[in-house]
């Protein structure tokens, strides 16, 4: 099920790792059963099968796992034993920072690159590039293999410049030749392969000889966001979801342990932003607040509008939407969009921008013709995208590993700051970023 990228080879047809995919997703039981057989071999055995003594020194290696859309909170709320516990051991922020917007891809590429969206690219994960007139969305899978989104340079392409293999199990940006390299072992994103899956083949990474084992892993992990948002937060649903997610990160570090690798492997669990509570009846409609055939482009959010204006319109589409917006939406211009959210300059930013106000949504006046009739109005959702500064969009972060200070607790790290810490983690020295370099002492053992 593995995609395979020799990056010294970056003209290779990419048709070829979709070969692969069809090739190994019919040995896909197999495997797992095979996984699920191994994890039980006694280590010695698994350690004779591979060539490796038992307990050898690992080089460096990092597990950056994603909990998307887990609230700072959520352990307090939510029973999670595995992560509690490996908080407690480990380092624990009390609040992770997302960038603006606080959108999916926007954040999981902050993190791995240490740029803010402006800088990035990823500016939203829905977008529109007005000098090629493409458009951008996360079930576009051509846009999201074309690496003409993909701005930066994220850890495993770093890390492929310093010589070392990487395993990426979904994360935004490992699909695309970014640079022209993709991680060694990479995935086309699909919600069907099951988290047990995911984990094994990690854990089957980590059994692998040393010239192949990666040492940067990606893992992902989209159960509590899917529940957040049909739910909201403080929902049974993301209750069970959180609790899901925790059995398969208890199942990850019991086989760490059975592998003698527990100690020696580095773990940074992360989301990419947290989650608002949004009762739909309070809500704007934001294409009656403006006329949309005066804009070149409009993207629809329920936190956030980004509107293109065609070419002399913009005045005019600012004055009625100031006119026409309540309270809980704010319209913003390049010029006049707070200095603080790190968010002008590359030409993917729309020049107008409406915000709406933590768990208030923005609908189009279609979403709620189809929401009075099917009565889902009334069902309270969750929502991100919002101001990175509410509380409700602060996320998770746990570290553990030898690397990291512990047992460890700090009031509040940003989105931008660990891909520095990453670096530090392999040992290589990190491209150009926006992170603060101080924070990787704040975090590391000296």
């Amino acid at each position: 099920m593995t995609h395979y990228r020799d990056n010294s080879s970056t003209s290779r047809d990419r048709s070829n790792f979709q070969t692969t995919w069809g090739r190994m997703s019919i040995m896909a039981s197999a495997l797992l059963a095979w996984a699920l057989c191994f994890c039980l071999t006694p280590v010695t055995a698994a350690a004779q099968r591979n060539g490796n003594p038992d307990n050898q020194d690992l080089d460096p290696t990092l597990i950056l796992i994603s909990i998307d859309g887990a609230r700072h909170d959520y352990l307090r709320l939510h029973e999670a034993p595995a992560l509690s516990e490996l908080a407690a051991m480990g380092l624990q922020a009390h609040t992770l920072q997302p960038v603006f917007p606080t959108k999916t891809f926007t954040n999981h590429y902050t993190l791995v690159t240490g740029l803010y969206p402006a800088r990035h690219g990823i500016v939203d994960n829905n977008m529109y590039d007005p000098q090629t007139q493409q458009r951008f969305s996360l079930g576009n899978r051509e846009q999201v293999q074309n690496p003409y989104w993909w701005q930066g340079e994220p850890i495993w392409v770093t890390a492929a410049h310093n010589d070392m293999v990487s395993g990426t199990f979904f994360f935004p940006g490992s699909e695309a030749a970014i640079q022209g390299i993709s991680p060694t072992y990479w995935f086309t994103y699909d919600e069907s392969i099951t988290n047990r899956t995911r984990v094994e083949t990690v854990l089957e990474w980590l059994e692998m000889p040393d010239p192949e084992r990666p040492q940067i892993i990606t893992l992902y992990f989209s159960d509590v966001d899917t529940a957040g948002h049909n739910f909201g937060p403080a929902s049974e649903q993301v209750a069970q979801a959180m609790h899901a997610v925790d059995t398969e990160i208890a199942y990850l570090i019991a086989g760490l342990k059975a592998r003698g690798l527990f100690d020696q492997v580095n773990m940074m669990v992360t989301s990419d932003h947290g989650m608002a509570a949004v009762d739909l009846n309070n809500h704007i409609i934001i294409d009656e607040a403006f006329d949309p055939s005066l804009a070149e482009q409009a993207l629809y959010s329920r936190e956030l509008v980004s509107i293109f204006p065609e070419p002399g319109q913009q005045d005019t589409i600012v004055a009625t939407l100031q006119q026409n917006l309540p309270p809980q939406a704010q319209v913003y211009t390049q010029e006049t969009l707070p200095e603080r959210f790190r968010f002008s300059g590359h030409h993917r930013i729309a020049p107008v921008l409406v915000l709406a106000e933590p768990g208030w949504a923005m609908l189009r006046r279609s979403w709620l013709e189809g929401m009075l009739s099917d009565g889902t109005i009334e069902q309270v959702r969750g929502g991100h995208g919002y101001d990175n500064q509410a509380a409700d969009m602060q996320g998770l972060f746990i570290a553990h590993g030898p690397a990291f200070r512990q047992p460890h607790a700090i009031d509040n790290i940003s989105m931008v700051d660990l891909y520095n810490v990453m670096a530090a983690i392999l040992g290589i020295t990190p491209a150009d970023n926006d992170g603060n370099p101080e924070v990787v002492s704040q975090l590391l053992r000296p």
